[in-house]
């Protein structure tokens, strides 16, 4: 028996001090490569607020419509508990404005905040590590610099034994590793510029890389897709079937600055924040960094693989007006439910009436089989309320479809004075997220969430918000669309 104890002691020992060892801090400032859009040469804020828009940190630290930037309490469900973004403005209280400069670098390259207790990594240090001391402090000057918001910190939402923060040691020790980031002599400065972008600043793997059963990055896979807060972090690696590899260099710049490349997709949800709060800010040089770094990624399958088809035979077989012969003949479920719900705003050929944003066809969040439904890329694993709801709106929908149908058919009188599906602008085109905890407003172009929200972005401008009703286009057509399918159904033995 006393043996057995002296072992396990033995063992223990060795275990704190192997994980003593693996939390050793890069001690290192580190040197960025060049950023085109944040010299060194510029002023102190001015690089701040680039490398701060670069690494998108409004989107995770900013309640939507709170009128509160920065000031935290953006909640992440996460299977084990609910964690919330902290307050970073430059209150002294509950903020950062107690923080000195060290603290400031410790908590963003280490993950320790200022009273010495672990952050978890719902907040992305495991890539902010890279950074360079002199990006950490300008973008620190930047948040120093705007007003402060005394708005208090939310408790997270963690059952035991995931609320002990201390216990992030041990995780830190299986999955973290301090280091800054170090220039590839081998590759041209460019992608050297790119890749600090991507896996430094823009942390693109926090959501895009697959991750393990410790929720670490699998870093054999970069890149490859991942599911995060019910939506689908594509694959992005130099895969020509399930990645972007047969995207074109324009349709990827495309994408980074307006949120749509033709079709392929449009980006919506956390990709829509991470395009209308970052990566349209990025200038023309940096831009293309990134996509030469992108390009360079090695092409993985992923764990839920999605190919496009761009030339679908459905939509191939369509006109705008009217859906192919065989499908109308065969009057399925499913095109009762896309004529009911879809083809008012979509068209039956994919294109998109009002916008290109809108446009289905290559798109992978229509060709994702695992889906619950079009636009919001689930995995199929939306909790049961939620896609009982969204199965709820869709069926009024076709039953008030069917009814203005009905009453057509009758000879009625009755005109529906809309198309068939939602209106533009509906509050029930999408459900809300997260059980309503978080709203997702970075949808770039014509908002498929919000009623009152249009982007028009000019690129190397400031983009313009503008809250007015957005126009209802396309009765006519739609009428049209009406008045051709009533017809071919009235000829129908």
């Amino acid at each position: 028996m006393k043996r057995i104890f002296i072992v396990i002691v033995a063992l223990l020992i060795i275990g704190l001090i192997a994980v003593l060892a693996l939390n050793r801090t890069d001690s290192a400032a580190g040197a960025a490569p060049a950023i085109a859009g944040a010299p060194a040469a510029a002023a102190l804020v001015a690089r701040g607020e680039y490398l701060t828009k670069a690494a998108d940190c409004v989107a995770c630290h900013t309640v939507p419509e709170s009128g509160k930037p920065f000031a935290g309490g953006v909640a992440f469900k996460l299977p084990f508990g609910t964690i919330y973004s902290t307050n970073i403005t430059s209150d002294p209280t509950h903020g950062i404005g107690g923080y000195s400069d060290e603290e400031f670098v410790r908590a963003v390259r280490e993950g320790v905040r200022k009273d010495g207790q672990h952050l978890y990594p719902a907040f992305p240090y495991t890539s902010y590590t890279a950074l360079s001391r002199d990006d950490a402090l300008a973008i620190k000057a930047y948040l120093m610099s705007l007003p402060a918001i005394a708005e208090p910190n939310r408790p997270d939402d963690l059952g035991f034994p995931f609320n002990q923060r201390w216990a992030m040691a041990f995780w830190n020790a299986a999955f973290f590793k301090s280091a800054r980031f170090v220039p590839d002599a081998s590759k041209p400065e460019q992608w050297n510029s790119g890749a600090y972008l991507a896996t430094a600043l823009g942390h693109c793997g926090e959501c895009h890389t697959p991750r393990n059963l410790g929720f670490g990055l699998e870093h054999g896979r970069e890149l490859a897709g991942q599911e995060l807060q019910g939506w689908r972090a594509y694959n992005i690696t130099a895969d020509t079937k399930y990645g972007i590899g047969a995207w074109s260099d324009a349709d990827v710049l495309a994408y980074l600055a307006t949120g749509h490349a033709p079709g392929h997709d449009s980006a919506a949800g956390p990709m829509g924040e991470a395009v209308a709060h970052s990566l349209q800010f990025l200038n023309a040089q940096d831009a293309a960094a990134l996509v030469a770094y992108l390009r360079t990624i090695p092409p993985h399958e992923g764990k839920h693989p999605v190919e496009a088809d761009a030339g679908a035979a459905g939509l191939a077989n369509s006109t705008a007006v009217l859906p192919g012969a065989d499908e109308l003949q065969a009057n399925t479920q499913g095109l009762q439910l896309f004529e009911g719900a879809c083809a008012g705003c979509h068209q039956w050929n994919g294109p998109g009436r009002e916008s290109p944003y809108a446009s289905l066809g290559g798109t992978r969040g229509v060709n994702d089989a695992g889906e619950c439904h079009p636009g919001h890329p689930s995995g199929g694993e939306i909790p049961g309320g939620r896609q009982r709801g969204v199965h709820a709106r869709i069926r009024r929908r076709l039953l008030r479809h069917r009814s203005f149908r009905a009453r057509e058919l009758r000879g009625g009188a009755f005109r529906r004075q809309a198309g068939h599906g939602n209106t533009r602008g509906s509050r029930e085109t999408t459900p809300a997220l997260d059980g309503g905890d978080r709203q997702r407003t970075g949808v770039v172009g014509p908002s498929l969430e919000r009623n009152r929200i249009q982007f028009h972005h000019v690129p190397g401008s400031e983009p313009q918000v503008s809250e007015r009703p957005l126009p209802h286009a396309g009765l006519d057509d739609r009428r049209q669309a009406d008045d051709a399918r009533l017809q071919h159904r009235q000829r129908k033995p």
